[in-house]
């Protein structure tokens, strides 16, 4: 779990004791690809850090159409942060894109680990306020950018989710039809 590790120094201090007893709350698993982790519906029970993979957050809309929210890759966290922080039922399903190793953490043992290991408060509220700043940008570039800026700059701020991650789920996450993600990328490679 060293990737975790490098990932904590990067927010706070700790030493390889504490984060032998820190990692102790979590849970890691191996998940398939297109493995669901939760489903909408489901209490929300657990978040999820992404060690290697790729995971989405997705709901299903009136047309039946699945629309991807959010994707977690390598250090990032996944939830549903609405339900999990309320234990309720989920609008949301959670799945891998990718073959992945995840770190699992329920509620009651985040609750013990914060109380055992203040330091950890701080690293989660740094995650939180940079997950929120994120989320206000996105919000903000939704309402201001054309489709087709939308794509340009999701392609140049996160390139290595074109390359990874398939053009129909890029296209969910962007509000696009796949068609419609095709039509602008031929258009700009023409």
């Amino acid at each position: 779990m060293e990737t975790f590790k490098q990932h904590l120094d990067k927010f706070i201090g700790i030493d390889d004791e504490e984060f032998s007893s820190v990692i102790s709350y979590f849970q890691v698993l191996e998940v398939k690809k297109k493995q669901d982790l939760m489903s909408e519906g489901e209490i929300c029970r657990s978040m999820f850090f992404v060690v290697k993979g790729c995971l989405r957050k997705f709901f299903i809309n009136e047309k039946g159409i699945e629309q991807t929210t959010e994707f977690a890759i390598e250090n990032w966290w996944i939830t549903d942060t609405f339900a999990y922080e309320r234990q309720i039922k989920s609008d949301f399903s959670i799945q891998a894109v990718e073959k992945s190793v995840i770190l699992k953490i329920d509620f009651q043992s985040q609750e013990a680990l914060l109380t055992k290991h203040p330091v950890m408060e701080r690293y989660f509220r740094m995650i939180y306020q940079r997950a929120y700043a994120a989320a206000e940008r996105r919000i903000r570039y939704l309402y201001e950018f054309s489709r087709e800026e939308l794509y340009v700059h999701f392609s140049t701020q996160y390139p290595w989710f074109i390359q990874r991650i398939p053009q129909y789920l890029i296209a969910s996450f962007l509000g696009f039809t796949p068609e419609y993600l095709s039509e602008i990328r031929a258009k700009l490679r023409s």
